[in-house]
């Protein structure tokens, strides 16, 4: 989790419940104005999903033919 989640996380621990679950909603509303399917990447989840195309691309992955799936 990012410094900023983690601050934000701590806020709203703060706040009474009634507040929190405002707080929730508005955090959505934003979420899926940004991104409605929830199909665009974070930063963490780019840098992985780079790093498995990168090991891809230089040979470092096993194929599923290649592993014994009923051992």
């Amino acid at each position: 989790m990012s410094e900023l989640a983690e601050k934000t996380a701590t806020m709203l621990d703060m706040l009474p419940a009634a507040e929190q679950q405002l707080a929730y909603e508005l955090m959505k509303r934003l979420v899926f104005a940004w991104d409605p399917d929830f199909t665009k990447l974070t930063a963490v989840e780019a840098e992985a999903v780079q790093k498995a195309e990168d090991e891809i691309a230089r040979g470092e992955t096993v194929s599923d033919d290649a592993i014994d799936w009923d051992a």
